[in-house]
């Protein structure tokens, strides 16, 4: 790493141009091929699917996507008013001729009459495109939107849903990002005092996320990238890079106050530092690539997509920084700084940080304060326990939204279940099997918890109905009608007949899906947590280290978990907040969140616990190890949380449901982990187990590889003189100073501390 460092800061130029040309190379081919992300989140083998297969094959006119234009009157007046009829006629003759348009059902059409609502004040027009929703240019969607709303006055009022309308109101994805970015460069600036130091944090992660962004474009032509993949990857880039340049540049800052040049500060930076940013990317890594255990087409491209992402942001933190903190030299410190070293010279600071008091109170009253972080933990989990996973709909948008409005007016007009019908896809085998088809339709209007069913639609040997529950399509009594159809009225009206009914539609695909990743989760969980069990063991050679670590990240995802589904599932807070009316959670959202989290947890675990473990081996003092190592990574660790929370945060501006539940659910997991349990829960508990912490069996630990994560950096000598003198009350302390300020320090001389570690320890 210091080799990397050295090459970088003697051609800080070259360093810089590459990732710029690079930025810019692969800009202009994303912006050339386009993006081709894919908006069906869809599990192979599933009835759903097999539904969906064969309803393309047999009609592919039908396989374009379909949006809906809904009108109301208000007051006196019907739809069916002349005035009325006649000016959505024209709209309607309008919209058939925009490109695109495969074709329009119209109301007031001959076989339209259901299409208007029994009282009369209600009515709507199917809008079929020749291309799926992922394929419709935003101009095409957006004019559709244009021409329908025009009609739009006084007593008639017009709205638009569908899949190509939901595109078009996805417009806050920048201002998501501008916010979050200008809220760390705040906290940046407050940490450091030096408006240089804090662009380099900033421009590291807008360079790595930004190259990754235009990579992930391109990539969406190789494989199957899901359309929430580039925000996603955006939303983890900006807050691991970020952190991560913010953890190089506090270390840099020390170095340089210590006395170091800038060349063999940034180097010390990044040979020390650097590898453990280098490692804490990996755990992320290793946790998003767990995705590809469940075999599931989109989330393997979120996968990989995420871990690009990372990896670029490490690259530039470890390649890029180091080049730009050689271009500012000396100003990586604030004047008053600058002025101090030059005028007085290096010298020791004085402890009394608040970190330090914290850090010491942890030590008196570990077993209070641990178990009322759990509680508080356990308390914030419960809402976890009736998790939900199903179909969340254009009726969980926000109330403004027009594509929300269609759904509320078609709701209450034509019943909940005509905003997702079902749909049942039948084939059948000789005339036995279509009598009984024909009389399905008598059999399924007879059954609880359907409001309507359609006359069957015949192509060859494929037969179709639409079935409208009376329920809406997120409601658990429309999963228990696909559950009742498919287990106790369809067997029976097949047997014997040589009938084949699969039940497709919204949730019908939802409950499939959220019954695959139901089904592999145990799976997928156990492999997130054993990789990053075992790096963990390698890393710091203890069973209790890895065996916490993987305690907390449960906890850690329980906990966010129980806030996303309060807020979204719930509802509380929801529409006050613009995130849209209560509804089921996402079924892919628990995979997805479950690998970022245990990711970035991993992150303050190896910050936190390597300082410990270095003190450990030093000095074979479990207090003294855990005191020093909260205290002198508690205020880089929590100024790093503030960061990633406000990014994350900003994130529920994209106008995106499910980029919010993200955006929440991140910034609760992150704020839980830094405030309450890495600097809380996790020393509280070290301090109670003692040295046992550090056990390791001895022939595990002879058959272990040796690694070191953060390569001790060479301290500069100390005068043998008196030692450091700590406030009564206080075991040790930490000066009050800007974000990496703070230096190696004890309450003892450094020259009488002890280098050895004792033979129980088992430790290398």
């Amino acid at each position: 790493m210091a080799a990397l460092a050295r090459w970088c800061l003697h051609r800080r130029l070259p360093t810089v141009l590459l990732w710029l040309v690079a930025l810019a190379g692969l800009t202009a081919a994303a912006g050339v091929a386009g993006s081709a992300y894919s908006r069906h989140y869809e599990a192979s083998g599933t009835e759903s699917g097999h539904a969906a297969a064969l309803l393309r094959d047999a009609f592919p006119a039908q396989a374009g996507d379909t949006d809906t234009i809904v009108w109301h009157t208000s007051g006196h007046g019907t739809v069916r008013a002349a005035d009325v009829r006649a000016q959505m006629t024209q709209v309607l003759g309008k919209v058939r001729h925009l490109p695109g348009v495969a074709a329009v059902d119209s109301p007031y059409a001959p076989a339209g009459g259901a299409q208007i609502s029994a009282d009369g004040r209600t009515a709507y027009a199917s809008v079929t495109f020749t291309q799926d929703a992922d394929d419709i240019p935003a101009a095409q969607a957006r004019a559709l939107v244009d021409t329908a709303k025009a009609a739009q006055h006084g007593n008639l009022r017009v709205e638009l849903g569908g899949q190509a309308v939901g595109s078009t109101e996805s417009a806050g994805a920048h201002l998501s990002e501008v916010v979050g970015v200008a809220v760390a460069a705040v906290v940046l600036l407050i940490a450091f005092g030096s408006f240089a130091a804090m662009l380099l944090p900033i421009a590291t992660a807008l360079v790595g996320c930004g190259t990754a962004y235009m990579a992930i474009v391109l990539l969406g032509h190789a494989m199957t990238v899901a359309d929430f993949a580039p925000m996603l990857g955006m939303l983890i880039g900006l807050g691991v890079g970020i952190d991560y340049a913010l953890f190089i540049v506090s270390r840099h800052r020390r170095g340089l106050r210590r006395g170091l040049t800038v060349a063999e500060a940034a180097q010390e930076a990044v040979a020390t530092t650097g590898r453990a940013v280098v490692f804490a990317g990996g755990t992320v890594c290793v946790a998003l690539l767990g995705m590809l255990v469940l075999r599931l087409g989109f989330l393997n491209g979120v996968a990989v997509a995420s871990v690009l992402t990372v990896l670029l942001t490490v690259a530039a933190s470890i390649t890029l920084l180091p080049a730009l903190l050689g271009l500012i030299g000396m100003r990586a410190l604030s004047r008053r700084e600058r002025r101090a070293l030059a005028e007085h010279g290096p010298r020791p600071e004085a402890p009394g940080s608040f970190a330090a008091r914290w850090s010491a109170f942890v030590e008196r009253h570990p077993r209070l304060l641990g178990v009322l972080a759990a509680v508080v933990m356990a308390v914030l989990a419960l809402p976890a326990l009736t998790l939900h996973l199903g179909t969340s709909d254009q009726g969980n948008g926000p109330a403004k939204a027009t594509t929300r409005q269609a759904y509320d007016l078609l709701g209450a007009a034509f019943g909940p279940g005509s905003n997702g019908p079902l749909t049942l896809v039948a084939t059948t085998d000789g005339a036995q099997a279509r009598v009984a088809l024909d009389h399905l339709p008598a059999v399924l209007r007879d059954t609880p918890g359907v409001a309507s069913a359609g006359p069957v639609e015949l192509s060859g040997g494929t037969g179709v109905i639409t079935v409208v529950p009376d329920s809406a399509p997120q409601s658990r009594d429309t999963s228990q009608l696909v559950h009742r159809l498919r287990h106790d009225v369809l067997p029976a009206a097949e047997r014997g007949s040589g009938l084949r009914v699969y039940v497709g539609g919204p949730t019908a695909s939802y409950d499939d899906f959220a019954g695959v990743v139901v089904g592999k989760l145990p799976l997928f969980v156990g492999s997130v947590v054993g990789l990053g069990c075992v790096l963990l063991l390698v890393a710091f050679r203890s069973v209790g280290i890895p065996l916490k670590a993987a305690a907390m990240n449960v906890a850690a995802v329980a906990s966010s978990f129980g806030v996303v589904t309060a807020i979204f599932q719930r509802g509380w807070g929801s529409e006050w907040l613009g995130l849209g009316r209560a509804g089921p959670i996402e079924p892919f959202l628990p995979v997805i969140m479950v690998s970022v989290l245990f990711g970035l947890s991993m992150d303050y675990q190896v910050f936190l616990v390597s300082r410990m473990y270095e003190e450990w081996r030093e000095t074979g003092d479990n207090c003294r190890a855990v005191r020093v190592g909260l205290a002198e990574t508690s205020r880089v660790i929590t100024s790093a949380a503030v960061i990633m929370i406000a990014v994350f945060l900003a994130f529920v501006l994209s106008g995106d449901r499910v980029i919010a539940m993200f955006g929440i659910g991140l910034a609760a997991a992150v704020a839980l982990d830094a405030f309450v349990l890495r600097t809380l829960l996790v020393p509280a508990l070290m301090h109670v187990l003692g040295d046992a912490n550090w056990w390791l069996p001895g022939w595990l630990d002879r058959r272990l590889p040796r690694i070191s994560i953060e390569a001790p950096a060479v301290r500069p000598p100390r005068p043998a003189a008196a030692p450091v003198l700590v406030p009564q009350g206080v075991s040790v302390g930490l000066p009050s100073t800007p974000i990496g300020q703070e230096e190696s320090w004890s309450s003892e001389s450094h020259s009488t501390r002890s280098r050895s570690t004792p033979e129980t320890s088992r430790l290398g």
